[in-house]
């Protein structure tokens, strides 16, 4: 039997969440509850869990608070935060998992499922998540890319360019080696739309700050401040030149 603590503070979500465990996972025990930073200080110096769930915004805190409290934690965290698309943003920056309220039953599953086999999330990362959960309108700093074997944390505003490969991107940094993560272009392109990065191109990210000059000859292409050379697609071309001209205007 694994051992779980819910710490939520709406009385129906957690209801709701504590029966979807019990019907559904009969491998897991609910042995507590909590609906607040106080009350789950107070249980967890007693006895931690196999699985936290974790939700985000508590009436007299946030769940990053109990983190604090309990540095050493060595429960599996799962995380359950309402939509939306600011948190949501955060936890892939982050590269954390999360269920989403309302969730699915297969949500539910797969969270319990990854939680089983994963590692903890590491400080750093459950930075980041505060980092970008507290400050919504601000450019994150940093991003957490999940390669193969391991999570690295980059800057954003080191990365260079990102070029898509079959279903997974390439990252090219400065001053270090390229990365090869294992999600799509697509997904990063949606993530970092709104800070200066441009898709030229069905397999091209650029950052903005590392273009150089658009070149309109060869069918048009960018060179970059490292005068690597990077494709625009016809569609994208007059949108590259309007947001250059801005840049330069």
């Amino acid at each position: 039997m694994l051992t779980a603590i819910i710490i939520e503070d709406n009385p129906d979500a957690l209801q709701l969440l504590k029966s979807d465990i019990e019907t559904h996972h009969p491998e897991i025990e609910v042995i507590n509850t909590a609906q607040s930073v106080v009350e789950a200080a107070k249980i967890l110096r007693k006895s931690q869990p196999d699985i936290l769930f974790l939700d985000i915004m508590l009436g007299d805190g946030t769940g990053f608070d109990i983190l604090e409290i309990f540095p050493d934690l060595s429960s599996k965290l799962i995380f359950v935060t309402a939509s939306d698309e600011y948190a949501i943003r955060a936890f892939k920056f982050a590269a954390i998992d999360y269920v989403l309220k309302p969730y699915s039953e297969d949500d539910l599953n797969k969270a319990i499922q990854r939680a089983k086999a994963q590692l903890q999330p590491n400080k750093e990362r459950l930075t980041i998540l505060k980092e970008t959960l507290a400050a919504p309108e601000a450019k994150p700093d940093k991003i957490s890319l999940h390669t193969l074997d391991k999570i690295i944390i980059v800057n954003l505003d080191d990365i260079i360019r990102c070029e898509a490969d079959n279903n997974n991107t390439i990252f090219y940094l400065k001053d270090s080696p390229k990365v090869f993560v294992t999600k799509t272009l697509k997904y990063f392109a949606d993530m970092l739309d709104s800070y200066e990065f441009l898709r030229v191109h069905q397999s091209h990210l650029v950052n903005i700050q590392f273009i150089s000059a658009f070149i309109k000859t060869d069918g048009g292409y960018l060179l970059l401040k490292n005068k690597e050379t990077v494709p625009v697609s016809v569609r994208k071309k007059a949108e590259v030149i309007e947001i250059l001209d801005r840049m330069h205007g």
